[in-house]
């Protein structure tokens, strides 16, 4: 199976149905995690198997007592393996990353079963509020990004100065969209030279360089603000212009996706921090 092109496609189905994967709440209501560790899977993973609780493949749903329940599918789940191989012309022996993938069922698709892990309380709104600020004040403490508010119809990051431009709190119609822009900037400048060195200077719009990069920042600014807890519904941009944009660029390189989740996922890690 071609897994770039598999993954894709299961991606542009969904948003051919007008979900947006990388801003649907699954966060907010807790992760999709494997039953097995415990664990959150990756950004890339989350969107894939859309909605939280704990997933397990069929051997290990029959090896807890339970069944996989009649007439229920799969769902992917993907990861890099590290293969060595023998360069030609030097001889050396190198390690390459190549797309691997099983397939899992949610603990819901199960009977005979119960969860090992329960889903975690989120924040209520209040408490969002101070824990979106709080990861913003640590990470531009730590990583010396400025932050400056000026009246204005414009968000952006520039990487000449390493700054982020936001216009004033005013401004924004509500909390979230605030929190969601800001994080979205910030996403941009984890590419930084001196933090991630993602951002190709040569990049400038309609370039699959600048979707690439727009998409890194879009499915880490989601993913931050759901982390935070904090109300998305009207911050989600599901119109049909939005999605018929982001359906051309998916269709374009199968692998698209793929990677841009990964860099999405080091981003929010890296702004994060301690604060996460």
């Amino acid at each position: 199976m071609d897994i770039y092109s598999e993954v894709t496609t299961r991606i542009i189905a969904q948003m051919e149905e007008g979900v947006i994967p990388w801003q649907k709440p699954w966060v907010a209501n807790g992760k999709a995690i494997s039953r097995s560790t415990g664990k959150p899977y990756s950004l890339l993973n989350q969107m894939l198997l859309g909605r939280p609780g704990e997933y397990l493949t069929f051997k290990q749903c029959q090896k807890a007592g339970g069944k996989v329940k009649k007439g229920e599918k799969s769902s992917l789940v993907v990861f890099w393996k590290w293969i060595e191989q023998n360069d030609e012309e030097t001889g050396e022996v190198k390690e390459i990353p190549f797309l691997r993938y099983y397939n899992v069922f949610h603990i819901d698709q199960c009977e005979g079963i119960t969860p090992r892990h329960p889903l975690p309380v989120m924040p209520n709104g209040a408490a969002s509020h101070e824990a979106a600020q709080s990861i913003i004040d640590d990470y531009i403490a730590r990583e010396g990004v400025h932050l400056v508010h000026q009246h204005g119809d414009r968000a952006c990051y520039r990487p000449s100065t390493d700054e982020v431009v936001l216009p004033l709190r005013s401004q924004f119609a509500s909390t979230a969209e605030y929190y969601s822009t800001t994080f979205h900037e910030l996403a941009h400048s984890t590419g930084h030279e001196s933090r991630l060195n993602r951002l190709n200077h040569a990049a400038f719009f309609g370039t699959q360089e600048y979707s690439k990069e727009e998409l890194v920042a879009e499915i880490g600014a989601a993913a931050l603000v759901n982390h935070t807890g904090l109300e998305t519904s009207t911050s989600l941009r599901n119109n049909a212009a939005y999605i018929q944009n982001w359906l051309k660029v998916l269709k374009d390189d199968k692998r698209f996706i793929v990677f841009a989740a990964g860099k999405a996922e080091k981003a929010v890690n890296l702004i994060l921090g301690s604060a996460g």
